[in-house]
């Protein structure tokens, strides 16, 4: 199992990501776009990453807007693997 983070490693990786907000035990990401099919474009750029790393995000699609939830599920909370992939999801245009 991957070991939870400190309190301070999440405000330490959280600083380094300013798109990312910490609530309770998952960090999120909300992405505007010009459009639903600029949005959905997005979405589909994150399938390889997330197959890749076997960290798949919780995703939210409302139109335009698209919000990222990131949480270690069998872990119970934040790991390093939620930074690695908000940093792959942070670098998608």
């Amino acid at each position: 199992m991957t070991a939870l983070l400190s309190d301070r490693d999440i405000q330490t990786k959280l600083s380094h990501l300013p798109d990312w907000s910490l609530s309770d035990k998952t960090i999120t990401c909300t992405r505007n776009f010009k459009d639903f099919v600029t949005a959905i474009a997005f979405v589909n750029q994150l399938v390889e990453p997330a197959e890749a790393a076997g960290h798949h995000p919780d995703i939210q699609i409302s139109y335009n807007r698209v919000v990222i939830s990131l949480s270690t599920h069998d872990a119970g909370g934040l790991t390093d693997k939620d930074f690695a992939m908000a940093t792959t999801i942070s670098s998608l245009d």
